[in-house]
């Protein structure tokens, strides 16, 4: 994943809850063979229970989880390997700091339905994020625009079809 630019390439795999971040990410990662960050690993305690008690993350409960998120890529940008992160991103301006990092930086978004995003939260078990806080999600998102780099994916399909997608725009990204 080294760029022709220098420094290596991340890509964040991004979308609202149950959209398939969780089941993508680490899969892409080992066939791309690089690091993988599970970006919900850098919510700190309070975030967490915040969500688990049903009330959504503003922005300033979210400035620790980016500062690490663009710290982490970063740093896996300057380590001259890339990597595999995922995280929400929903809003721009979130994805417009990632991007003041320097690194060469990609987006894979598995974009779904409300619908579909709905059935598969409520079926979902032992997750922090509760059923309740899905439309929150789709009222801040702001998908993809056709100045960002990156590539929006049907996340509807199954984890295979789905996976297959993201791999076929990982290995058609411009080096």
């Amino acid at each position: 994943m080294t760029s022709a630019v220098g420094g290596s390439r991340v890509v964040i795999v991004m979308g609202v809850s149950s959209s398939g971040k969780s089941t993508v990410g680490p899969r892409l990662a080992e066939r791309l063979g690089v690091p993988f960050l599970e970006g919900d690993d850098l919510h700190p305690a309070a975030n967490r229970a915040k969500m688990a008690s049903g009330q959504p993350l503003d922005d300033a409960d979210r400035v620790p989880w980016l500062a690490a998120l663009t710290e982490w890529i970063r740093a896996t940008a300057a380590g001259g390997h890339g990597g595999v992160a995922t995280c929400s991103a929903l809003k721009r301006a979130y994805r417009d700091q990632f991007r003041r990092t320097g690194a060469d930086l990609w987006f894979i978004h598995l974009a779904l339905a409300r619908d579909v995003a709905a059935e598969r939260i409520a079926r979902r078990r032992g997750h922090f994020m509760p059923p309740q806080l899905l439309d929150s999600q789709y009222e801040i998102l702001d998908p993809l625009e056709a100045d960002e780099p990156g590539v929006t994916i049907d996340a509807s399909g199954d984890r295979e079809q789905v996976l297959a997608q993201a791999l076929r725009a990982a290995a058609e990204l411009p080096r």
